[in-house]
């Protein structure tokens, strides 16, 4: 589950996105973005100067983006190295993070975490309008590692530059035990109100073995969390394959009411709608909205 663009830019779009988005919905009522599934990179091997990346995005987060946090960034880099360093490609466990994630603790305000599975160009457009909205990539770990790759090597004491696994290849892959550990540290934190936006253009849209269906959805408390409220979504073209009466959400929504969760489910949220037109202004369904609000 590579998920990650880099916060630094989302950080100088949203008053961008934000202004735009008033004043096109203002002039026609009408937004657009297209909505895709992000590919994984394969890589090749370590980040280049990932410890400099790393560390930069840090002290950026301390300093500016939320400087009301208190955690030492030397401390978390040299937890990350013992987790990673002197191991196999394929033998770091979610727990030999641990240490890393009590040097940075974090709490978000209830009502405002957002969990997406397959939506990722999308999600970044969405929070950068619903500025209320927290997902992971907010957290200091979100910001610090996202995009970035890396394994170690079990006879060199150094990042491993030149080579490594693929996600799908062990278990224990560094990248995906680093998230599926800070996944389930985000899920247990959710309080209040919790958004799930799933994409319906998709089959499985909600897949079980994905970081939301496996991790964050389990880690979820039904005594903290008031509603999990489900947005799905389909691009403008289609293919229309899933939506909250047809297909995996159906399967999600089983599971949250077998838990005793609160939920609601939408399929034509008006927001996400207005988004998927900001690159396709032209595409029917955006003009036939425009239309209507004329005509109001």
């Amino acid at each position: 589950m590579v998920r990650r663009r880099c916060l630094e830019q989302r950080a100088k779009q949203r008053v961008t996105m934000a202004t735009n988005f008033r004043i096109s919905v203002a002039a026609s009522g009408v937004l657009a973005l297209c909505m895709c599934v992000a590919p994984l990179r394969t890589p090749s091997g370590t980040t280049p100067n990932i410890k400099h990346i790393a560390m930069g995005r840090c002290f950026n987060y301390i300093t500016l983006v939320n400087p009301g946090i208190r955690s030492d960034c030397e401390e978390i880099w040299q937890a990350f190295e013992e987790a990673v360093l002197g191991q196999t490609s394929c033998d770091v466990a979610a727990e030999r993070y641990r240490r890393m994630f009590r040097a940075m603790p974090q709490m978000g305000a209830c009502d405002r975490f957002l969990l997406w599975s397959k939506t990722r160009m999308l999600i970044q457009d969405y929070t950068a309008v619903a500025r209320d909205l927290w997902t992971l990539e907010d957290t200091l770990a979100g910001y610090m590692f996202n995009d970035l790759v890396w394994c170690g090597q079990r006879e060199d004491s150094d990042f491993n530059f030149g080579s490594c696994p693929e996600w799908s290849a062990c278990l224990h892959h560094p990248v995906n035990s680093l998230w599926r550990q800070a996944s389930k540290i985000f899920g247990e934190m959710a309080c209040g109100n919790v958004t799930v936006l799933l994409n319906g253009s998709i089959e499985k849209a909600f897949n079980r073995n994905s970081m939301f269906g496996s991790v964050e959805l389990d880690s979820l408390n039904p005594l903290r969390v008031r509603y999990v409220n489900i947005k799905v979504v389909t691009n403008l073209d289609g293919p229309f394959i899933e939506s909250c009466t047809k297909g995996s959400v159906v399967d999600l929504i089983h599971i949250l009411q077998a838990r005793g969760f609160r939920w609601t489910c939408s399929d034509n949220d008006r927001i996400l709608t207005i988004l998927q037109c900001v690159r396709k202004p032209d595409h029917s369904a955006c003009r036939t909205r425009a239309d209507s609000q004329a005509v109001k």
